[in-house]
């Protein structure tokens, strides 16, 4: 393999980016095994934390476009993973719940997940994993509250 120049190596900006590559892949791969896609999980896994919501609550907390979380509510419904009826609260707007069908694939997605951190993550000790998470989510953080 071609040598990398050392000072992309030592920045941890161009590491993460790298990094990022392979997650994707890995999670991709994890996902479409399992007849899944990456906004699938975020949908349920929101619905499942927080309980029935709007779609344009689903896009803010999940940050997904507004269009790709249409998408994806249609497939999860014709799945059977969720329903989606009009909001009695607000006659525009639809809530959508996740099933007991839909609890069951968020199940299998999160294992598909665990096994994708453990591919990933391999060479870090459990504790090195918890805190490459913690400082990760700290610097997201400050980004975030910008």
């Amino acid at each position: 393999m071609d040598e990398i120049p050392e000072r992309l190596t030592v920045k941890p900006s161009w590491l993460i980016t790298q990094l990022a590559v392979h997650a994707r892949r890995l999670v991709f791969g994890g996902f479409t095994a399992a007849g899944a896609r990456g906004y699938h999980y975020r949908i349920l896994a929101a619905l499942h934390e927080f309980g029935p919501a709007s779609q344009a609550e689903l896009g803010r907390r999940c940050r997904v476009d507004r269009s790709d979380v249409v998408a994806a509510v249609n497939q999860l419904v014709e799945q059977g993973f969720v329903d989606r009826a009009p909001d009695p609260e607000h006659g525009r707007r639809n809530k959508v719940t996740l099933t007991p069908g839909g609890v069951q694939q968020l199940r299998r997605m999160d294992q598909v997940l665990d096994q994708v951190q453990d591919d990933l993550l391999e060479p870090l000790s459990a504790e090195d994993r918890q805190t490459l998470t913690r400082l990760l989510g700290r610097v997201l953080a400050h980004h975030e509250s910008r």
